[in-house]
């Protein structure tokens, strides 16, 4: 039996990267899971792993920005599993650029991932976790549930070349603290983990020219350079950039009872970067 055996948990953006080691991470210690990610295929790939290692889980792909999505997305779970526990809103990408090269699509696009989708699952959720709340409290078995939003060490400190995404980040921080005094009421913890570098496809190395990703129809740079990387690696107290791993740790703690009685946090996941 483990510490989320009789959890229910929405990971978006979990095909990949850290969104994929969290959802594997809950559902090795017993939640079961719901994948998202934008790429059917690969959600799918993530959900069968998961249930190859003995655990459970189910893909709901789908676009987080797209507006009738996080009601499907709660609804799916909702039908699956009949409650959601734990809601990570990790799904995200980057589009950079000077800000006088910034437009007001690539501008409001981050916005859009990093603010409003996660707004809009947690307003999808809210009926259902009123109701069950208010139920559980007048039956004397209450739960501590969970919200754990992704933000970035771009968000907390800035990064040249990352306005937009640095103020989606930046945003999301808001929504945490916010809601976490709205929904103290419902014994729901509301926190955010900010990352630092971490070893993803959107930081992967590179030399030469940068790779891509589409997104929508439209190819977006990503990546670091080898440069970028040693630099960060020699500014590091430990030495070394994360790994997908180590992202999902630190969204763990703040999944586990050990942190029900911490709301309202930002922890920052960059090796001390």
């Amino acid at each position: 039996m483990g510490k989320l055996s009789d959890r229910v948990a929405i990971v978006t953006g979990s095909g990949r990267g850290v969104g994929e080691a969290t959802a594997r991470l809950l559902a090795a210690d017993g939640a079961r899971v719901v994948v998202n990610d934008l790429d059917a295929d690969v959600a799918e790939q993530s959900a069968v792993a998961i249930r190859d290692a003995g655990g459970q889980a189910i893909a709901i792909p789908g676009s987080v920005t797209d507006t009738e999505f996080p009601e499907q997305l709660i609804d799916g779970a909702l039908s699956a599993y009949g409650g959601v526990d734990i809601i990570v809103n990790n799904a995200g990408y980057i589009w950079n650029g000077a800000m006088h090269n910034h437009s007001d699509e690539q501008f409001q696009a981050m916005l859009d991932v990093h603010i409003t989708a996660p707004f809009r699952i947690l307003r999808a959720w809210a009926p259902w976790l009123k109701r069950t709340a208010k139920e559980e409290a007048k039956s004397g078995s209450t739960r501590c549930r969970k919200v754990v939003n992704i933000s970035s060490v771009s968000g907390t400190q800035g990064s040249a070349t990352q306005i937009a995404y640095s103020a989606g980040k930046a945003g999301v921080i808001g929504v945490t603290k916010t809601l976490a005094r709205e929904w103290g009421r419902y014994n729901v913890t509301v926190n955010c983990v900010a990352f630092g570098p971490i070893d993803t496809r959107l930081t992967q190395r590179y030399e030469g020219e940068p790779p891509t990703i589409e997104v929508g129809g439209r190819s977006h740079r990503v990546g670091l350079s080898d440069t970028q990387i040693d630099v960060m690696q020699a500014s590091s107290p430990l030495g070394r950039t994360g790994q997908p791993k180590d992202g999902a740790g630190a969204v763990y703690l703040f999944c586990i009872p050990e942190s029900d009685f911490v709301t309202g946090e930002v922890l920052t996941c960059s090796g001390g970067l």
